[in-house]
């Protein structure tokens, strides 16, 4: 069967247990590549803990029934530590400094793509294929990043640090398609688990309470402190700033009286900032850690800016520095967060990305 990637090539097929990637694999044996199926162990749950897609026994199960189904080949790679190290440590570390890190972000770029890239290259494959909802375009610059087709799915605004020398050798194979039709593939095509439910939260905290994992983690560090006003106004207690992120509302514990949002985290005085929803706007930012997707830009620009993953981008003037970035947003943005990617788009383009400083 002729390949739409051209030649029948040896794939590395990242298999995460979810239908994502089953459907990644089970077209591109469809169109008559030889696969070879990775998982990686990342997460171990400790006895109170739950754990989610990518981390979970059962995920593990099910890609293995998934390439048993397809016939192929599929191996399971224990990287707990690379995870521990680069993802979870930086995670509890970024919110006890008063941030909001974005965890998946540098799991792609470290832990996953890059590693895939290195055990593929072991295997004599010569591209890495995940389930991501993203688009690649040659160019004569290099290999472009673009939106996924669908985009209440898109996932580019996690791949921004990827580098180029990983992006021109994967392969998306859902990045043109909708979720409805990747599950009408994987009904096509019997996949087992065609109607797996989708993963909300992070693989590792699936009950999505960050503070109650950090607290287990690192109970020490965790203290209580004040609430105030912009005035400096005591309004009341809280248990750790673990729990909180700029631009929260609910959770305050605050009672009645105005609408109030978290303005700002002091950690070191451990003080929550409490204000209005107008206080909340920021006209710029800098972001720092910057990775250009092709040739890093020498000199400002306009684009637009994604701030957080569900956040429509926002037109902005880019004044590239030397590994950081500021922005100048036409309009003031709502709960500029420390911790959290920029991203800098093109229309559907990726140019590039940094952290909120």
């Amino acid at each position: 069967m002729q390949s739409e990637h051209g030649e029948p090539k040896r794939i590395l097929v990242a298999m995460s247990g979810g239908v994502d990637s089953a459907v990644a694999a089970a077209l591109l044996k469809e169109q008559g590549h030889d696969l070879i199926g990775v998982t990686l162990h990342l997460w171990d749950a400790g006895p109170s803990e739950q754990v989610g897609r990518c981390c979970a026994p059962e995920d593990r199960e099910d890609a293995s029934r998934v390439s048993e189904y397809l016939g192929i080949p599929h191996y399971v790679i224990d990287k707990r530590e690379a995870f521990e190290q680069e993802v979870v440590r930086p995670l509890i570390d970024g919110y006890l400094a008063g941030a909001t890190p974005s965890p998946c972000v540098h799991c792609n770029r470290t832990v996953k793509l890059t590693y895939l890239l290195s055990l593929a290259e072991r295997f004599g494959a010569s591209h890495v294929a995940t389930g991501h909802y993203v688009r690649l375009r040659p160019s004569p610059e290099g290999t472009r990043l673009l939106k996924g087709r669908d985009q209440t799915k898109d996932q580019s605004y996690f791949l921004f640090g990827v580098p180029q020398q990983v992006l021109e050798r994967m392969i998306f194979p859902l990045g043109s398609m909708t979720k409805n039709e990747t599950r009408a593939h994987g009904r096509r095509l019997g996949i087992p688990n065609a109607d797996k439910p989708d993963s909300q939260e992070l693989c590792f905290i699936p009950d999505g309470d960050v503070a109650g994992f950090i607290k287990s983690k690192r109970p020490d560090a965790v203290r209580s402190g004040h609430i105030e006003d912009e005035d400096g106004t005591v309004l009341g207690d809280h248990d750790g700033i673990v729990g909180f992120t700029v631009g929260q509302r609910k959770g305050l514990g605050l009672g009645g009286g105005p609408a109030r949002y978290v303005l700002k985290i002091v950690p070191e005085e451990r003080r929550l900032v409490v204000g209005s929803a107008e206080s909340l706007k920021e006209s710029a930012l800098i972001a720092a850690e910057a990775s250009w997707v092709l040739t890093p830009p020498e000199s400002e620009f306009d684009a637009e800016v994604r701030i957080r993953y569900r956040h429509k981008p926002a037109k902005a003037r880019i004044r590239p520095h030397h590994r950081t970035f500021s922005v100048e947003f036409a309009e003031p943005q709502h709960a500029v967060t420390k911790g959290q990617a920029a991203v800098i788009y093109r229309e559907d383009e990726v140019v590039g990305g940094g952290f909120i400083q």
